[in-house]
């Protein structure tokens, strides 16, 4: 097995998460709230750990195990331990990502990566010490990678070969199983965000449900049943108390969080997540997010909780995550803006009211400095709650990280950029990706309606007359039904298509200049609007998303033909409806090695002129189809779609030839593998942060510990951290 692209960054991109000029324009009672939020958002980084692989936490307590043991003197370390100086580098460099990521599966991308020193670095610097000893003999083999076995490689079902911890000391359960159980028991009402299935050796189920406590009153419990037999006899279990030392920090964090609430909104809702983590209940957690829906405006925004679904290969069971942040009041008012804008905007998208919410609830845009965000993975932007019934009933919340966005390392090199088009792109970047977010969570995510039976026999459509389908003009035959979801129904699909319809809607309504005008982008009246600024922020954005595109094939394998994350899977499809949109839009530029052994180089290029002409066209008719699928329950109409612009056989310079052969209207076709063997080459680590530490001091001060931007400072902030 070639593991040359699994290898780890060399150097990882290391940046500063700065945050104290606003932290420190914080009152001693917003610090402290800050702070117990905080402390509970990172008590559950052992939960990511464990829901990353059954070595991470291991590897975790390895690297702390060390730097106790050197105080953070790595060269001293390795000197003691006869390791050679490069190889220490790539421990460090390796231990600084795995960091960045909780685990030893890339979180934006969900791929092993494995260190560039031999097993031996590890042995030997653990043997300085009998703690990290112990921990070295239980995680070094997993460290790296198993010729054996190289489905381990990536996150996914069992079954197919890959690895995951969402089940458990299960390695013969199967997809169908899993989505069998899921189905029962959300028949049942039981909701799977806070759960992991275990497979007993009898065959039977276990559902184990992550609390503080492992026997939870029965009124704080969601189901007044712990145990059902499925159809097929076998019996299901719930099992509470999983992950239950950190759950129950994390509540009395939660309810420290509480004493120092600046609102008795926020006062109840920190009560609602404290009983949500101590006793196991979703329910609460989903009050909790109907009272962080009501706390408009806060200085201090925080979200916490198993949110995202997206690295159970089932997609319904989320990851540990939580921030806190500081807003950004400047930058706040822009996406007020687009807030205000919104009721004007949301008709221009391609379908009718009938797919639209009855009533749009404006949500709480902010714009918001990070203070601290333990997570996998940092976004640029987020979108919640996730839950389409409160999402439907009292609004969202939108909100962007300032902070993550502005974060850049020095001479980051951009490939696949034509020379000619460099500098816009690079002048253009930053404003292009903040109106993207900011059309993405609000107008994106935002934006919808799924067609339920909200109850028996109750509906939120006219079910005596359903919407018609916008291009087959038949009425629409399928929707929701009572306890059905979005998530569910689209389940492992769910994620990465969302994902895809919310980067479509900004890709659309970025062509409206209305839209670009409240970020301060004005084009001035005339035939030639693309010569503006507006123009240019326009045209780097179609050239960031098509850019986006052919990075993309960094996280699909191959072998097993399955992509590794859902946004790049998303936007790949989105440089597909480029590519597909014809009339000289969109195309790829090739450079052949001269001997004939492949590509030399790439470039995507972009007709500026025709965006908002033949470029929007092709998103709209892409867009509106994913939409009225995703609103009428169409899984088998979304899945085909979805299916098709997102596989990858070859690519031309004209377009995506779908036989892998010489691309529709010539221009040399050349094969997938070939641009995905580029991309590897060229491809630009990941950035990983550097986070700040909050410690409270003997007299209730709240104080702010930073660390330098290196290896060395990632090591030593999760050293200090004390989880």
């Amino acid at each position: 097995m070639d593991l040359t692209h699994f290898l780890a960054d060399s150097p990882p991109t290391v940046v500063p998460l700065a945050i104290k000029p606003h932290f420190e324009a914080l009152s001693k009672e917003q610090k402290l709230y800050a702070h117990c939020i905080s402390r509970a958002a990172f008590n559950g980084s052992r939960i990511i750990l464990r829901q990353v692989s059954p070595e991470s936490e291991y590897i975790f307590d390895l690297i702390l195990a060390l730097y106790a043991k050197c105080q953070g003197n790595w060269d001293q370390l390795a000197k003691e331990a006869s390791v050679p100086a490069e190889d220490s580098k790539y421990f460090l460099e390796y231990a600084a990502q795995f960091l960045g990521n909780l685990g030893n599966y890339k979180g934006f991308g969900d791929v092993k990566f494995i260190p560039r020193c031999p097993k031996d670095t590890f042995t030997s610097l653990a043997s300085v010490d009998s703690k990290a000893t112990t921990l070295c003999k239980n995680c070094v083999n997993a460290i790296y990678a198993d010729d054996s076995k190289p489905g381990l490689m990536h996150l996914g079902f069992p079954d197919k070969g890959h690895l995951t911890t969402y089940y458990p000391d299960s390695p013969n359960i199967t997809q169908t199983e899993i989505e069998t159980v899921d189905k029962y028991i959300g028949d049942k009402g039981l909701l799977p965000e806070n759960t992991r299935i275990r497979k007993t050796s009898d065959g039977n189920f276990e559902i184990l449900i992550a609390s503080g406590i492992s026997n939870p009153p029965a009124n704080d419990q969601d189901t007044p049943e712990t145990s059902y037999k499925l159809p097929d006899g076998k019996k299901v279990s719930l099992v509470f108390g999983d992950h239950r030392e950190e759950m129950a920090k994390i509540a009395l964090e939660m309810k420290c969080a509480s004493t120092h609430a600046a609102t008795p909104t926020q006062k109840s809702m920190m009560d609602a997540y404290a009983k949500s983590f101590g006793s196991g209940s979703l329910l609460a957690f989903k009050e909790s997010q109907k009272l962080w829906v009501k706390d408009l405006g806060p200085a201090v925004e925080s979200n916490i909780g198993f949110i995202e679904t997206y690295r159970d290969p089932a997609g319904v069971r989320g990851e540990w995550e939580g921030f806190v942040a500081t807003v950004n009041l400047e930058r706040t008012a822009r996406f007020k803006k687009l807030v205000d804008a919104a009721p004007e905007m949301l008709p221009k998208l391609p379908w009718g009211q009938e797919f639209e919410k009855d009533v749009f609830v404006p949500p709480d845009f902010t714009s918001l400095e990070v203070v601290s965000f333990a997570s996998s993975g940092i976004p640029a932007g987020i979108n919640i709650p996730n839950y389409d019934d409160i999402r439907q009933a009292h609004g969202f919340k939108n909100v962007s990280l300032g902070n993550v966005l502005s974060a850049k390392s020095s001479n980051e090199p951009i490939p696949f950029i034509h020379p000619s088009d460099l500098s816009v792109y690079t002048t253009n970047r930053d404003a292009a990706f903040e109106v993207q977010v900011g059309i993405h969570e609000l107008l994106g995510h935002g934006s919808g309606k799924l067609l339920q039976e909200t109850a028996p026999g109750v509906f939120n459509f006219d079910h005596q007359n359903p919407p018609l389908n916008p291009w087959t003009g038949k009425a629409c035959t399928t929707y929701y039904k009572p306890n059905e979801t979005y998530s569910t129904l689209f389940a492992a699909l769910s994620s990465s298509y969302e994902e895809c319809r919310a980067e479509c809607v900004a890709m659309a309504l970025s062509c409206d200049f209305g839209i670009l005008s409240l970020f301060g982008f004005d084009a001035p009246n005339g035939s030639d609007v693309m010569a503006s600024q507006a123009g240019d922020v326009l045209h780097a954005s179609y050239l960031s998303m098509a850019r986006a595109g052919i990075v993309a094939l960094e996280f699909w394998d191959p072998a097993s033909k399955k992509w590794g994350q859902a946004h790049m899977q998303a936007r790949f499809s989105i440089l597909k409806t480029f590519l597909r949109a014809g009339e000289g839009f969109c195309w790829i530029d090739a450079v052949e090695n001269a001997e004939g052994a492949g590509l030399e180089d790439l470039v995507v290029r972009i007709d500026r002129n025709k965006i908002r002409t033949v470029g929007r066209t092709a998103v709209e008719g892409y867009l509106q189809k994913l939409h009225v699928y995703k609103a009428c329950a169409d899984l088998e109409g979304g899945k085909g779609l979805y299916e098709d612009m997102t596989r990858v056989v070859g690519v031309g310079r004209d377009g995506l030839d779908e036989q892998g052969g010489e691309a529709a209207g010539g221009g040399g076709g050349f094969w997938a593998k070939q641009v995905r063997d580029l991309v590897l080459k060229r491809k630009v680590p990941r950035k990983v942060f550097v986070q700040a530490n909050t410690v409270e001091d003997a007299g209730g001060e709240v104080k702010l510990v930073e660390y330098e931007d290196s290896v060395e400072g990632m090591i030593r902030s999760w050293a200090e951290r004390g989880v």
